[in-house]
């Protein structure tokens, strides 16, 4: 097992990592709208969502992956009548790869937050 740490990405706020590789498998933590400063994202859902997205992808480059191996998604958000929004912003980012995903609302989020995501990936 290798541990994964960027400073491209949030740091964990807990006793746990960003990510961790398993054989040629990357399972990352959940994402959450923080910048790598630590700060909350401003905005609404899709503003929050492309902060994910940026970290995920942040994770997976540090992993020796990429969103084009992202095998399976779990998208966790505070608000399934949002589910739209995150959905368009998700698109952008897998739009021709299409990985496997779950999405489930949740009663409530690290820091508050309106969306968390956390991904499985190849690691070439």
């Amino acid at each position: 097992m290798k541990r994964v740490f960027t400073k491209d990405a949030p740091e964990a706020i807990g006793p746990y990592s960003q990510g961790m590789i398993v054989n040629n498998l990357f399972y990352s933590s959940g994402q959450i709208p923080l910048t790598k400063e630590m700060d909350i994202v401003e905005g609404g859902i899709e503003e929050q969502t492309h902060q994910v997205m940026s970290n995920v992808q942040a994770v997976l480059k540090e992993a020796g992956s990429s969103l084009d191996q992202v095998v399976k998604t779990t998208v966790f958000i505070k608000d399934m009548n949002q589910f739209p929004q995150i959905n368009d912003v998700y698109g952008q980012y897998f739009s021709d790869h299409q990985p496997a995903r779950s999405c489930v609302e949740v009663a409530r989020l690290p820091k508050d937050v309106l969306i968390e995501i956390e991904v499985i990936a190849l690691v070439s």
